[in-house]
């Protein structure tokens, strides 16, 4: 690990099986959490990895709203649905990576304040979790007529971590 980088470890289950993440703002590169993410994350002892599949903004009954920002937030909760059902939580999380149709400032704020409901900086007294590296890319379009937004995630668990069962499928 370079010397120059500063490292914050997160708060983590005091189980000896659980990962230890480290959030790493490298010297030289510029302050990442105002935008919402981390530059590195490195998992640090046993894990088990889950991979979970972009979410989008649709509800459970498949409906999309106009709005980018309700569809942030579904987003983001369908995706913490999907890590409950691995066994994880939003503070596994270590990288998301975020395609956004016709990005805007506009849309990048209102990505921001959906993210800050799940994630923060770090800050002495903020109980969230640190911010995940992540990756922003706009698109022309997305795989449904009305997507707007998806977000998909990889998360270090436990290496002792069981998934939600049942049921999977309602």
């Amino acid at each position: 690990m370079p010397h120059d980088a500063l490292v914050t470890a997160s708060a983590q289950p005091a189980a000896s099986t659980a990962p230890q993440l480290h959030h790493l703002q490298p010297a030289g590169l510029y302050d990442a959490t105002p935008n919402g993410y981390t530059h590195v994350v490195t998992v640090h002892g046993p894990a088990q990895w889950a991979f979970v599949s972009g979410q989008g903004g649709e509800n459970q009954a498949g409906d999309l709203p106009e709005s980018f920002a309700v569809q942030a937030q579904q987003a983001l909760s369908n995706l913490k649905l999907a890590l409950q059902a691995a066994g994880a939580d939003m503070g596994q999380v270590v990288k998301l990576t975020l395609l956004i149709v016709d990005h805007s400032e506009a849309r990048f704020n209102d990505w921001q304040a959906a993210v800050r409901l799940h994630w923060g900086d770090g800050a002495p007294g903020d109980a969230r979790p640190r911010f995940p590296a992540c990756t922003l890319i706009p698109v022309p379009r997305l795989a449904l007529p009305g997507m707007l937004i998806e977000v998909d995630a990889v998360a270090a668990l436990p290496a002792t971590a069981q998934p939600a069962r049942p049921p999977l499928w309602v």
